[in-house]
């Protein structure tokens, strides 16, 4: 069973997302909050393992929730889904840096949202497209970061497989571009998470960008 937090400011839509969610069999609604300080204590008291958060919100908005969440050793468990309603939004890189696993934009369709709610669940990244393309753009606007003597810690097996879930490839398609088993792709992905630091794959297609790995360009 998928247990689910949902903190947003906006009671309807609460609501809305609360009866999609609960319909389904492997799907539980656990609790409900308001904003980011009471959907933070929340998360401490359930310890779901999705917290959708919108991104603007009274009180703690939502990029300081995921920090706390993220930083909290004992909700490891909880990934991170941020709301917002709109495909730009400024904070996007922000809160993947904090520790986001991916971003939804409200207005997207009931079976999307089931999916995604899944594949987080699972330890996946998510971004919806037009904020995939908004990250992009954002890293062609500014200059790479200095900070890549960690890419000298991956083997060539782990940088290859880096780059390719950077490309939104799952672990089934790294293993067959590689030639390799699912569970070796897996592998590779998860020791370069550990030795770069990444909480999840969300944030280790930020390093691969940020570090030069991936060159948005070659998109």
């Amino acid at each position: 069973m998928i247990r689910v937090l949902l903190v947003d400011d906006q009671p309807l839509l609460r609501s809305g997302f609360r009866a999609l969610l609960d319909a389904e069999d492997d799907i539980e609604v656990v609790a409900e909050a308001a904003d980011g300080k009471e959907g933070l204590a929340l998360t401490r008291k359930y310890l779901p393992d999705i917290v959708l958060v919108d991104i603007q919100m009274p009180v703690m908005d939502g990029i300081e929730t995921t920090r706390q969440i993220a930083a909290d050793p004992a909700l490891s468990g909880a990934h991170v889904v941020i709301l917002t309603n709109y495909g730009l939004d400024e904070y996007v890189f922000n809160a993947l840096r904090a520790g986001a696993a991916g971003f939804l934009v409200k207005d997207i369709v009931p079976d999307d949202l089931l999916h995604s709610v899944r594949v987080a669940a699972r330890g996946d990244s998510l971004l919806a497209p037009s904020i995939t393309k908004m990250l992009i753009s954002r890293y062609v606007a500014q200059p790479l970061s200095t900070e890549v003597t960690r890419l000298e810690e991956l083997t060539n097996r782990e940088r290859e497989a880096v780059t390719m879930a950077a490309q939104g490839l799952s672990n089934d398609e790294i293993a067959d571009r590689m030639v390799i088993s699912p569970l070796t792709a897996k592998t590779h992905i998860n020791r370069a998470m550990i030795k770069l630091q990444a909480r999840d794959r969300a944030q280790l297609v930020v390093f691969a960008y940020e570090s030069g790995l991936v060159s948005p360009r070659s998109r």
